[in-house]
């Protein structure tokens, strides 16, 4: 495989007190500020500037979340289209999900946010600085993903945790098992957080597995949450559980969920029902109902996901 390509130039950066800020080096123009309350735009030496011209900060803009796709466009393969004039914006703490058959698009737009694939056209910003600005380790650090496949490593139950922030400590490790609905079942196990993980978790059941990898995300404790399809495979008692766990997690975090079960995102701040790289519909649970559209028909059973 051929190593990717990184050319972007804003880091993240601590700032004190546990905040974080994207720093931009001197001289970058990196996006359009104007959805920020106090920053208007990036001025022509890279620093944040207010709409009088006024410099507000040297090079730093808060992480806060702010995710959106400006007329998008992409191909896997030239000439054949997977997103289509794609637009839509995630505020800080809002929760997006998207909804549609397989091959819609779904995990593609995630797949962009992490800049695994570059955009044809268009642009994706994030807290107003375009994606492709930004470096990749540290635009991919500050997303946590948990996916319907869940991979553990060799070492023991709170090592794998720990993988989320390679220098939590135990208290920290154990507190990202309570918010994710997992400290009681591993205090259950024969040695508890030291027992060891084998064969990628063989030992341990489906729900098992995916409690964990909500808990190494919630010890990251990352401003900005991918969950696709993360409880497709679980049966509905376990899912209950996990739907607990990520709900904690979800709580003041920017959220793109992906679900093939309706009853996981009735709560959501905005669903988009994709079509062939499309959004066709958009608005809550009760806004799409009222639609008596494509939602409506697969909420009543008219239609199914496939």
């Amino acid at each position: 495989l051929k190593p990717e390509v990184d050319e972007g130039c804003v880091e993240l950066v601590q700032t004190g007190d546990a905040a974080w800020a994207w720093k931009i080096p001197e001289g970058q123009g990196v996006g359009t500020y104007g959805h920020l309350h106090d920053v208007a735009a990036v001025g022509e030496s890279g620093r944040a500037v207010a709409a009088d011209g006024t410099e507000l900060v040297t090079g730093l803009v808060p992480l806060a979340g702010d995710v959106r796709f400006h007329a998008v466009d992409f191909s896997y393969v030239p000439g054949t289209r997977v997103l289509t004039d794609l637009n839509l914006f995630a505020k800080p703490g809002q929760k997006i999900a998207f909804v549609g058959s397989t091959g819609a698009g779904k995990t593609t737009i995630t797949n962009l946010i992490n800049r695994f694939y570059e955009v044809d056209d268009g642009e994706i910003t994030y807290d107003g600085i375009d994606v492709k600005h930004i470096a990749k380790a540290s635009l991919r650090g500050s997303l946590g993903i948990v996916l319907q496949d869940t991979h553990l490593f060799s070492g023991t139950i709170a090592q794998n945790i720990r993988f989320g922030k390679l220098d939590a400590t135990d208290e920290e490790v154990r507190a990202a098992a309570e918010a994710a609905c997992a400290d009681s079942f591993i205090r259950r196990l024969p040695q508890g957080y030291d027992t060891p993980v084998t064969a990628d978790g063989a030992n341990l059941s489906q729900g098992q597995r995916q409690l964990l990898a909500i808990a190494r995300v919630a010890v990251a404790d990352p401003p900005v949450l991918i969950l696709d399809e993360a409880t497709s495979s679980i049966d509905t008692r376990t899912e209950k559980l996990i739907e607990r766990g990520m709900d904690r997690i979800m709580r003041g975090r920017t959220t793109f969920m992906i679900a093939h079960r309706l009853s996981t995102v009735r709560d959501a701040d905005a669903i988009m029902v994709l079509e062939h790289g499309r959004i066709i519909e958009r608005g809550t649970h009760e806004e799409l109902l009222a639609q008596r559209g494509e939602y409506w028909q697969l909420a009543h059973g008219l239609k199914e996901l496939d």
